[in-house]
């Protein structure tokens, strides 16, 4: 049932045959299929199974713990009096079971640790003075407020320091296992369809199960989206306020980034957000970027090598562009305007993120996955002729004395490089030659779905990445 996820899955079987007991966390952003992962990977057996309640007191939390050892085989089980006594009582369950190695999955761990519960203490307490001293227990813990385990248990300064065995971190589905999940569900979509979808919801596993067979992918689009009863017109509200508990500080900072495709330095944030420069701005940031909402690079010539902060998350950018303060939005939106300007241009930067993150596809495509390499994006903005200077988005400086300027294409057929293209492209590799001082080769790369056209400017380019690199596996 499950589509790609093999390493992942070796990792947990891994874990499950070692001759001592493990810990292993499972993290990844909201609807990623952390869940789904562990349950096919151990044909849903386990020897305690436990999902914790959102939004819920520790009260409420330890009933719901009762219920769960009642269900995996405890008879007579008491309301445990706090999470000491409720891991005590786990350790119970534990001892009356035979089996040789005893999987416990505790699901989204973050939502039982309540105020003033010292749930922290009491699973560090259960690991250190029980598990581990054992030789037949694979403790597994999963949540999607990443930012909650990084700094609760593996930042931990106490027992829980350097205690995970294992750690898993879910990304979501790159292109190519998005067309496998289209192909065993028979949704009929061409590699086109998939980019566009991709370009929406990224390759969020949950968003992908939405899509209904007999669809066009601009009907699915209107359906989940801009229908006010769509399955995904409201994910936005939850989004971020599953994630983190004091959600207001993130929206803040993602809010102020969607206003600026290529993101922004911290100082600009500073001041388009109005969050204060202190020490919550930087867990703001670390957070968001630990579960894969927004990327943080370097971009160089302006003055000097300026760390930008750039939201990345495919749905949150489709949310402001077309749904955010949209109310009135006509339900059949997509389907409408097929060819517009305002699409145009978010096809263009959408297009762009799907090639970031497709970063290990374009350099297989180029022969390079063994090279070292730095990606970053470049800028100079005093330039006598272009008035708005010269910009190149990707940058890949190789090791092997190569720089790859790329230049990111997205359109329905063959791209024709014209005379204007072919004079732009020579100016940006002249200028970053200039004023880089690179003494390396530069090669022109142009990435587009269905590749150049050809004409006698197709020889500007050195190489051409097409969508069957990206798809790639």
């Amino acid at each position: 049932m499950i589509i790609g996820r093999r390493k992942e899955q070796q990792e947990l079987l891994k874990a499950y045959e070692s001759e001592y007991s493990e810990f292993v966390a499972v993290t990844g952003r909201r609807r990623v299929g952390k869940t789904f992962l562990v349950r096919e990977t151990f044909n849903y057996k386990f020897a305690f199974q436990h999902s914790g309640l959102a939004n819920q007191n520790t009260r409420a939390q330890l009933r719901e713990f009762r219920q769960s050892l009642i269900r995996c085989g405890m008879k007579k089980c008491r309301i445990p009096i706090d999470w000491s006594d409720a891991f005590f009582l786990l350790s119970q369950l534990l001892d009356q079971q035979k089996k040789r190695k005893k999987v416990v999955f505790i699901d989204e761990l973050p939502w039982m640790d309540a105020p003033r519960s010292n749930f922290v203490s009491a699973i560090e307490h259960f690991w250190n003075g029980y598990a581990s001293a054992r030789k037949d227990i694979l403790l597994i813990i999963c949540g999607s407020a990443t930012s909650w385990i990084i700094n609760n248990v593996f930042k931990d300064h106490g027992g829980l320091h350097n205690r995970v065995t294992y750690r898993i971190n879910l990304s979501p589905f790159t292109l190519g296992e998005c067309e496998q999940y289209t192909k065993k569900h028979n949704l009929g979509m061409t590699r086109y369809g998939i980019m566009e979808c991709y370009m929406i919801m990224g390759g969020v596993p949950f968003y992908w199960s939405q899509l209904e067979h007999g669809k066009s992918v601009a009907q699915n689009i209107d359906a989940l989206f801009f229908s006010q009863t769509g399955k995904l017109h409201d994910e936005y509200n939850e989004l971020y306020k599953s994630l983190f508990k004091n959600y207001g500080p993130y929206i803040k900072v993602v809010e102020a980034l969607g206003t600026k495709r290529m993101g922004m330095t911290r100082d600009e944030l500073i001041s388009e957000s109005d969050m204060p420069n202190n020490g919550l701005l930087t867990r703001v940031l670390e957070d968001l970027e630990a579960c894969g909402f927004i990327r943080k690079y370097k971009h160089k010539g302006i003055k000097h090598n300026t760390a930008i902060f750039q939201l990345i998350d495919n749905y949150t950018l489709f949310y402001y562009k077309f749904l955010k303060d949209k109310s009135n939005v006509d339900e059949n939106y997509w389907s409408i305007n097929t060819n517009t300007a305002v699409r145009n241009v978010w096809e263009g930067l959408a297009f762009e993120q799907l090639c970031f993150g497709h970063i290990r596809q374009i350099k297989q495509a180029l022969g390079i996955s063994g090279v070292s390499t730095q990606i970053y994006s470049w800028r100079v903005n005093d330039d006598p002729i272009y008035g708005d200077g010269a910009q190149i988005d990707m940058v890949i400086d190789r090791a092997d004395h190569v720089v790859n300027l790329c230049e990111m294409k997205f359109s329905t057929t063959e791209y024709a490089i014209e005379k204007s293209d072919n004079e732009n492209l020579r100016h940006k590799a002249g200028r970053f030659r200039e004023t880089q001082k690179s003494h390396k080769a530069i090669h022109t790369t142009f990435i587009a779905p269905f590749g150049i056209k050809h004409n006698m400017y197709e020889h500007s380019v050195q190489n051409v990445i097409t969508a069957e690199d990206l798809f790639k596996e």
